[in-house]
């Protein structure tokens, strides 16, 4: 592919990539609720969830998603339940049991949120499958390969956008964790995130 033309889509991922939405917003608040480690490994997830929409975009399981009610409220049901669950630990979490509980949490859990999160999204296989397109030349050859190539670009940027996300909030709740107010206080917002996002998802439309 012409360096014009992934230039082009690594400047339009970037852009993406820092826009407000579930997947930065989500690595924002497991960084500050548990920490840069938390956030990264999450990240990480989130990036391995592009790989499953990626495969469905080729696949064509996306425009099955994009014509079937059925299979895109099945998965908005399951992402919505997920983040309710997050949302329920994060409001009964504890001050003075926060260090214990990032303790107990290994960086493969957090890893699995990451994944489960991205995943149980339907937007973002729909996102892709009006995405990358738009940057595939069939005079080039193979469309399935230029695909491949784009999503690849994408997941480097998400690793990299994130992982700065991760390490910034990180940072700040280092700071906070030394008050148990402030600790609660991030809880409780972490958990009205979860909601909200829960929320977003279930009225997503196709």
């Amino acid at each position: 592919m012409p360096i014009e033309t992934l230039l082009a889509f690594a400047i339009a991922s970037v852009v993406l990539a820092f826009a407000p939405g579930p997947d930065n917003i989500f690595v924002l608040t497991q960084s500050a609720m548990n920490g840069a480690r938390a956030g990264v490994a999450v990240t990480f997830g989130l990036a391995t969830g592009l790989v499953v929409h990626t495969a469905a975009v080729v696949l064509g399981l996306a425009a099955l998603i994009q014509v079937s009610p059925y299979a895109f409220f099945a998965l908005k049901l399951i992402g919505a339940g997920y983040l309710l669950y997050l949302a329920w630990g994060a409001f009964r979490a504890r001050p003075e049991t926060l260090e214990g509980e990032n303790a107990g949490l290994s960086a493969l859990q957090y890893y699995r949120r990451g994944i489960i999160m991205n995943a149980t999204n339907p937007k973002v296989s729909i996102f892709f499958l009006a995405f990358l397109p738009q940057f595939v030349d069939p005079s080039l050859g193979s469309a399935t390969y230029q695909m491949l190539i784009l999503a690849l670009v994408f997941f480097i940027v998400t690793l990299l956008v994130f992982s700065g996300v991760a390490l910034a909030s990180g940072w700040l709740g280092s700071a906070l964790a030394r008050s148990s107010r402030a600790q609660t206080v991030v809880n409780r917002i972490a958990g009205l995130v979860f909601v909200g996002l829960a929320a977003r998802l279930l009225v997503t439309e196709r």
